[in-house]
């Protein structure tokens, strides 16, 4: 059989790949310390388990869901930005239920990109932020982060041949994989280009939740003008251990909402309304508590590896959000894949090479902090020893 040709312009899924290599190390007996993939170690907190459980038990959750999202969830999601973000949204048409922040970021790029289009992604960033607008027939253009500029991109050095043909541009602060916090500045500076260039911004808001030293994300939609030019990603899956589920929303713009409406009902059949229930649950002001106790265990433990990194010589910052470490790979390794290699042959432990997530990314490393603290401590023994 034969693939597509679009499907051979994109390499493995990194996770995917991880993934055989974990197995295949533990399959030949060898103790594999994964800090490579970025999924919670503890579990759904009790009150959105318990919710999704009476919803599953009610029939009225049991047929098609609207692709629109069950008007609960749309309301609770609204309610969640005004209190949160202060940001007001109408739940009618600026807010849709997503099943997952990964397909709905794929499926922005489906509904509004065509061949020759350009697509603005941060470089690193989330690899879906370059292979959609690829399987689209569209042309990533990457935005290099550097630490020069605290992983920010320098939107003035965007080519203006390349400007004219983009349609899209994606943003994600606090930053995966650098841990990189948005400045003030960036998101005026995003939403003057985009009104000028007559881009959709699409910021994946994955990790507002996930802050420390008391750091408090904003919404790209709290800047003025930004509702008019973008959309947000508000994905549940981090701050709520909430991976599997597959909860998330798009809102902002209704122009563009409509438009990924109209994609979406040709492509599935919704979320689970008894997901979306569970998640209307999540976002209620009752939960707050539980979101800054799961801070204070993923901030003890960042700590815990910044101060080990340190100690063995490696110079790294501690992020003030999402649950990473982005720290540069030692001077006598030739790559971020080699030192990784090195690092799972000689310690087995698993991080995650800088590259993998652009080429901008060579050089570091990411170490995800989703590990029980005594495998945590452990594997950053191991590293220290190397």
């Amino acid at each position: 059989m034969r693939a597509s040709k679009r499907l051979e312009l994109i390499p493995p899924y990194l996770f995917a790949q991880l993934e055989q290599k974990i197995a295949a190390k533990r399959a030949a007996g060898v103790d594999v310390i994964s800090l490579g993939i970025g999924d919670p170690d503890m579990p759904t907190y009790e009150p959105i388990v318990a919710a999704a459980q009476r919803a599953v038990a009610d029939p009225s959750t049991h047929t098609y869901p609207s692709n629109r999202g069950r008007v609960e969830f749309r309301r609770a999601v609204a309610d969640f930005y005004r209190r949160r973000f202060g940001v007001t949204l109408d739940p009618d048409t600026e807010v849709m239920a997503a099943i997952g922040a990964k397909e709905c970021i794929f499926n922005l790029s489906l509904a509004f990109l065509d061949p020759g289009d350009v697509a603005l992604a941060a470089d690193p960033g989330y690899p879906v932020y370059t292979g959609g607008p690829t399987l689209a027939g569209a042309e990533p253009l990457l935005m290099p982060l550097i630490p020069e500029r605290g992983f920010v991109p320098d939107l003035r050095a965007i080519p203006s041949s390349q400007l004219e043909r983009a349609r899209l541009m994606f943003i994600n602060y606090p930053n995966n994989p650098t841990g990189a916090v948005a400045p003030d500045g960036l998101f005026e500076e995003v939403v003057e280009l985009a009104a000028r260039a007559g881009l959709l911004v699409v910021h994946d808001n994955a990790y507002s939740e996930t802050t420390y030293d008391g750091y408090v994300a904003p919404s790209f939609l709290a800047t003025p003008g930004a509702k008019e030019v973008g959309v947000e990603v508000f994905s549940l899956s981090k701050g709520y251990n909430m991976t599997g589920w597959r909860c998330a929303a798009i809102v902002g713009n209704a122009d563009a909402i409509e438009h990924y409406w109209r994609l979406k009902s040709n492509i599935d059949s919704g979320l689970f309304e008894a997901v979306q229930l569970a998640g209307a649950t999540a976002l209620g002001p009752e939960l707050d508590e539980h979101v800054r106790s799961m801070n204070a265990i993923y901030q003890r433990r960042r700590d815990l590896v910044c101060s080990a990194l340190q100690q063995a010589g490696v110079s790294v910052s501690k992020p003030k959000g999402t649950i990473y470490v982005w720290a540069p790979v030692p001077e006598r390794f030739e790559s971020a894949v080699a030192y990784c290699d090195y690092v799972l042959e000689h310690a087995a432990v698993v991080i995650s090479p800088g590259d993998a997530y652009g080429a901008s990314g060579e050089g570091f490393f990411r170490i995800s902090l989703t590990t029980p603290d005594d495998r945590l401590s452990e594997a950053v023994a191991r590293l220290r020893e190397l």
